[in-house]
């Protein structure tokens, strides 16, 4: 037993009541024990992410220490070692960092707000709407008339769509319903998927790998200015999401029992939907579709946090995400190197062996 419950239950033995000093030193302590194992923690998920960067930009065709990476980005002169830094590696870790974190964040804000383990960022259908708008792209060759921009756009573009069927059709009598926006979602991913295979038959052989190749998830960005819209996107999205902690707190008691508590339940819906939904947009239209890092990390932050309070769950998540997709594309990017894996095929290898893993445990409960 817990060394705060003993010492209030020998206090209730002994004097048949916790008095309001006890009570208070007993809450104290235990916040106190709380707040720094939550932030050993955090600083722990915060080296594996410093770490997994340092082995990221270290590890490819060229193998570069972590003592000279440090030095090459206090260097005055372009070498070849800084060009393949500096415009190869980084750019690509700091999207990994990004949509990794993104991805995360959204997969806990919708599992707080639907109350269910099972929604990832995927389950409402935004990459079934961002996968068809690239498809459709593609299949009329968009791409060559607009550029290399006209993926991310198309794939935006769709996503926002979908958000805005989910929403107008969740939305019944003014009030957001979990349940039918699941369902929606759950829908519109399988007539895109359907739409998509369509298109798909009737295309060239050329078209489909391209498809296929964008659906397999790619952290291959050339543009810098979509890398810092991504990057700024997550660190909003992770910034709006706290103003909503507490009332979600509230509402994994149930919705009536924090209406009581005073929350606005329909309105803190509300915005975590658009703030994950737009979140999760920008994500799928820069990288492509990457699966299993909304839904299994979250899980093991909860596992490793031992708390259910999304003051800590998010943050933690955010950084967890960002250190396993950094990982999951140094993988990908090396194990059959000279070529690069999609990142999308090692992060559901990984992710979904984790999560068997998970709940194989008699002790890891949902």
């Amino acid at each position: 037993m817990p060394f705060v419950e003993r010492r209030a239950e020998l206090c209730w033995l002994r004097y048949g009541r916790v008095g309001r000093a006890e009570g208070s030193e007993l809450m104290t302590d235990r916040r106190y024990r709380k707040t720094v194992r939550w932030m050993w923690v955090l600083l722990l998920l915060t080296a594996i992410a410093v770490l997994a960067c340092l082995v990221s930009l270290g590890i490819g065709s060229t193998h570069i220490g972590a003592g000279e990476i440090i030095r090459l980005f206090f260097a005055k002169y372009r070498t070849p070692e800084y060009s393949i830094i500096m415009d190869i590696r980084l750019p690509r870790t700091i999207l990994a960092l990004a949509v990794g974190g993104g991805l995360s964040l959204a997969g806990a804000m919708l599992q707080g707000m639907f109350r269910n383990p099972l929604v990832s960022p995927y389950t409402l259908g935004i990459s079934g709407g961002a996968s068809l708008g690239v498809c459709l792209t593609i299949v009329f060759s968009l791409h060559s008339l607009i550029g290399v921009i006209a993926f991310p756009v198309s794939g935006f573009i769709g996503a926002m769509i979908t958000i805005v069927i989910v929403y107008s059709l969740g939305t019944g009598k003014g009030v957001l319903g979990s349940q039918s926006m699941l369902l929606i979602g759950v829908m519109i991913s399988f007539v895109s998927a359907s739409i998509l295979m369509l298109a798909m038959a009737m295309s060239n052989s050329e078209d489909i790998h391209g498809i296929v190749f964008w659906i397999m998830g790619s952290l291959d960005e050339p543009n810098n200015i979509l890398i810092l819209i991504v990057v700024i996107s997550s660190l909003a999205g992770l910034v709006a999401s706290y103003f909503f902690t507490v009332n979600l707190n509230a509402m994994a008691l149930g919705e009536e029992e924090a209406i009581h508590l005073g929350v606005n339940v329909d309105v803190t819906k509300r915005w975590l939907f658009l703030i994950a939904s737009i979140l999760t947009g920008i994500c799928v239209s820069v990288a492509g579709i990457i699966g299993f890092v909304g839904l299994v990390v979250p899980h093991f932050v909860r596992i490793l946090t031992r708390s259910s309070d999304h003051r800590i769950v998010f943050v933690c998540s955010f950084v967890a995400g960002a250190a396993f997709l950094v990982m999951c594309d140094t993988v990908a990017r090396t194990i059959i190197a000279p070529l690069a894996l999609p990142v999308g095929v090692i992060t559901g290898i990984i992710g979904g062996s984790l999560f068997i893993f998970a709940l194989s445990r008699k002790r890891t409960r949902l």
